[in-house]
């Protein structure tokens, strides 16, 4: 049964959504359907729903290290200074920028963020809770939102973040880094040309670029040698490139676009004009390529979020499921084994004292001290309720801590996240007291939803062939589809300053 609260949420994302793209409304009723087939299965609570899994709004993310620039890119980039700059680390929060048509901007706290399903941060403060305990009630600590006017921002969020490598704060920042990575349409990362040496940066380099190469969706990355303006003055400034270049290929990024910007308004003068007008040139022609990679995300937001939408689906069934079978199987092959144990020390303690208290029972002989327990049948009555329950409660011990050892398995292969949660909350419902161990199908899984996730699949692909006839004619002539989506009216604001849905 789905929460009264996620549905209000629900239907408020939609009112949204019907205003900027009402293909993607249809959408969130797919999502509801996956939703059906995960509750079923235990994946995810009554309050939950795969929808607040990604973000709902094209995302723009900026990572890098502190003093990195990423802050002044930003300003730049919205021609409207919304973040603070300077040469040290002068924000440690994780900043959600977004639109507000007012005319000025305003600065929220995290809650704004925490308490909203069409932000990215939703609900990030019980992430953060699990991460390190105590820290999910200091949400304004770690994230806030900034609302801006700059026309640039209709339709999209960008998001600022700190530089990890000198933050205390670290486990958790890594763990909001890796959050909004997953999330996110298009990740720029940013490194600084100033630091002359990059191996000093080896834990940053392996975060934000090792880690990720591999990922599916590596095409989103974008890497920035950012300040370039400084290596102007060097005697060789292509050295400079060519050492990040080297320390990007040492973490295996050997392919793939690699930009060289800096601030036109914050850059050092360049006396060589040659040497200027090199620089400049490579700098407007990088910047341009960024801005137009940055501009097309309204366009792929659907795309990513249809594709979401398959991926979650076809994830359950290949995936998820087939965990469940292999905890399903690890916990009744541990149960079996301490049940051999258990019954096994127990036999040999009972022939222990059975030799040692001198063969009672034998030849119809009782010891003395229980000849006051009633007649022979209800003492051999009793003798057999105390075994059973005996053999009972020792067989709910070993699927007690057989479950606990699986459990602790699927800890290490997930550390944190909602599918650490989902699978330990699934199998919770497998491993109840009235259910067998040779049940080797999870707990709600069957023909019911299989056909729900078929449906779900064949949505997505509808959903596909929709937008492209939207946004491709390889016939030539455009199909009768709905008209591209823009960015919606701005809505009047809320007495909190916050644009309404």
């Amino acid at each position: 049964m789905e929460d009264g609260r996620l549905r209000d949420r629900l239907a408020s994302l939609k009112e949204h959504l019907q205003l900027e793209n009402p293909l993607l409304v249809e959408a969130v009723g797919s999502f509801k359907k996956l939703d059906t087939v995960c509750r079923g299965l235990g994946l995810i609570g009554n309050d939950q729903s795969t929808i607040s899994q990604i973000a709902w709004w094209p995302l723009i993310s900026i990572l890098g290290p502190f003093s990195a620039g990423k802050s002044t890119f930003i300003n730049n980039y919205l021609d409207i200074p919304v973040q603070q700059t300077g040469s040290h680390a002068v924000d440690d929060k994780f900043t959600v920028v977004c639109y507000n048509a007012s005319g000025e901007s305003r600065v929220l706290p995290g809650t704004a963020l925490n308490a909203d399903l069409r932000f990215p941060f939703y609900k990030m403060s019980e992430e953060l809770e699990k991460v390190e305990p105590g820290e999910g009630g200091r949400i304004d600590s770690y994230i806030r939102l900034k609302t801006c006017p700059s026309d640039k921002l209709r339709g999209i969020i960008l998001i600022d973040s700190p530089g990890f490598d000198a933050d205390a704060q670290r486990t958790a920042t890594l763990r909001i880094t890796n959050h909004i990575m997953d999330l996110s349409d298009l990740v720029l990362v940013l490194f600084d040309a100033r630091r002359p040496e990059p191996g000093a940066m080896r834990d940053t380099l392996t975060h934000l670029v090792a880690a990720t190469i591999n990922r599916r969706d590596s095409n989103k990355f974008i890497y920035v040698l950012n300040q370039m303006d400084i290596a102007a003055r060097e005697d060789n400034p292509e050295e400079v490139v060519g050492a990040w270049q080297r320390a990007l290929a040492q973490q295996g990024l050997t392919a793939g676009k690699f930009y060289r910007i800096y601030s036109p308004s914050a850059a050092v003068p360049i006396d060589d004009a040659a040497l200027r007008q090199r620089f400049e040139a490579k700098r407007d022609a990088d910047l341009a390529s960024i801005h137009t990679r940055m501009n097309q995300v309204r366009v792929e937001r659907a795309y990513r979020i249809v594709g979401e939408l398959e991926k979650l689906a076809r994830e359950v069934e290949d995936t998820r499921v087939p965990e469940l079978r292999t905890m399903l199987a690890r916990w009744r092959s541990g149960t079996l084994s301490r049940d051999a144990g258990l019954f096994g020390g127990l036999a040999a303690l009972l022939l222990t004292l059975y030799l040692l208290t001198g063969h009672p029972f034998s030849n119809g002989v009782v010891p003395a001290w229980l000849g006051w327990v009633f007649d022979e049948t209800w003492r051999t009555l009793i003798f057999l309720a105390l075994c059973l329950g005996g053999a009972g409660w020792l067989h709910m011990l070993a699927r007690k801590w057989s479950a606990a050892a699986v459990a602790r398995a699927v800890a290490k292969t997930y550390p944190y996240g909602p599918i650490r949660e989902g699978l330990v909350r699934a199998f919770g419902r497998n491993t109840a007291p009235w259910r067998s161990i040779f049940r080797s199908e999870p707990a709600g899984w069957g023909q019911k939803y299989r056909k729900l996730l078929v449906s779900v699949i064949a949505d997505s692909e509808r959903f596909i062939q929709t937008l492209n006839d939207r946004y491709a004619h390889p016939s030539g002539v455009p199909s009768t589809v709905a008209p591209e989506p823009t960015a919606p009216t701005p809505e009047p604001e809320s007495d909190s300053g916050q644009p309404r849905a």
